[in-house]
């Protein structure tokens, strides 16, 4: 299966006639699944009214409907869809966005590694890595706002806290986003 990423990975460079690099990374498109997808409608990243009182640049997560909201102002946001934590791992709450990361590297923590132990320690930032193509991490906690190399898994309950967005929609999110942000989970 590795070498398998790994060949796919090599076609997707030579069709992007670029050097393998991490400004490759940047503008590439990764989806080595062989599983069949396609984003419904409405998890689709799009502009859509929403009244908030909170401040533009503020980004506002309902886990429940699985959106995230980046606040524009003017009862007006951008809307992405979102994969959320599985039964058991779901949280609310505020924090910041305390760091930003491209292409991060996914150390998993210990209470993950203990569930699955056959997970590695740590995962170099690529296209197979679970964080995807950035990382918004949030506060002192273990849960970050990232992408996923499972876009199919967006509009589900499946991680283990973290909120997930397909690649494209993290680089945008991630574009907008200031550390120092207020994130709100409901």
């Amino acid at each position: 299966m590795h070498f398998r990423r790994m060949a796919m990975t090599a076609i997707a460079v030579a069709v992007a006639g670029t050097a393998f690099t991490s400004s490759a990374y940047a503008t590439a498109k990764f989806n080595f699944s062989a599983k069949t997808w396609k984003l419904e409608r409405k998890f689709k990243r799009q502009e859509v009214d929403y009244y908030s009182s909170e401040k533009p640049g503020t980004i506002v997560i309902s886990t429940r409907k699985k959106f995230l909201f980046y606040i524009l102002g003017n009862n007006r946001a951008i809307r992405y869809g979102i994969g959320v934590g599985r039964w058991g791992f779901r949280w609310n709450g505020t924090e910041k966005i305390t760091r930003k990361a491209a292409w991060p590297d996914w150390r998993p923590p210990a209470e993950m590694l203990q569930r699955e132990p056959d997970l590695p320690k740590i995962m170099p930032g690529g296209p197979d890595n679970p964080l995807g193509a950035r990382a918004l991490y949030l506060g002192h906690t273990l849960y970050r706002i990232h992408g996923t190399a499972q876009p199919w898994t967006i509009g589900t309950a499946v991680s283990s806290g973290c909120i997930r967005l397909t690649n494209e929609n993290i680089i945008d999110l991630y574009k907008r986003a200031s550390v120092g942000a207020k994130v709100v989970v409901e």
